[in-house]
């Protein structure tokens, strides 16, 4: 770090701290009107596809989701568990598959795919057990695998788990799961 950074640095952090430890002093009206305001405005939402859009390894789902119409769905209250599968996951399906299911004609198929992924409930890892079978909001039925600490849901391995969210938890998986 040069001298002008470490004098930069310094002179920040003396300003953090003087603005912190500083004595309160009473609020004029306009600050008064603003806190009020903060206070009142709702805190974000990080729903189970705010997280899923905000994955740069999830933009075929995401578009898929879109695709269906399942976004609002999924942003509702929930809870919801979704084992999400990676950009990776949907290009190793066989050629022309994906491009397929996102044409408006394919949407029901698309549907019932997408559905198959989630679960209703806040399911965290912890909350699965070898041989649960859990039902997917399409109706059919996963079975969980759980084998020298690898979770598998359907045939697909757990890579990331308990991204919690506002309306529930998503759970990265390395394969889509095709319903039967």
């Amino acid at each position: 770090m040069n001298k002008i950074s470490a004098f930069a640095a310094t002179f920040l952090a003396l300003g953090l701290w003087t603005a912190c430890s500083a004595p309160k002093q009473e609020s004029s009206e306009e600050e008064t009107m603003v806190e009020e305001v903060v206070e009142e405005t709702p805190v974000e939402s990080n729903t189970v596809v705010d997280i899923a859009i905000g994955s740069p390894d999830h933009t075929t789902l995401v578009a898929a989701v879109q695709a269906a119409g399942l976004v609002e769905t999924l942003s509702g209250d929930g809870p919801f568990t979704v084992f999400a599968p990676t950009n990776a996951a949907f290009e190793a399906l066989p050629a022309g598959t994906v491009e397929g299911l996102l044409e408006p004609e394919s949407k029901e198929a698309l549907t019932g795919i997408l559905t198959y992924h989630v679960v209703s409930g806040n399911v965290m890892s912890g909350d699965l057990s070898d041989g649960q079978e859990v039902t997917t909001l399409n109706g059919q039925t996963l079975t969980v695998s759980i084998q020298d600490g690898k979770v598998m849901i359907g045939g697909a391995t757990v890579i990331a788990a308990d991204l919690a969210g506002t309306n529930g938890v998503v759970h990265v998986i390395d394969t889509v799961l095709l319903p039967e």
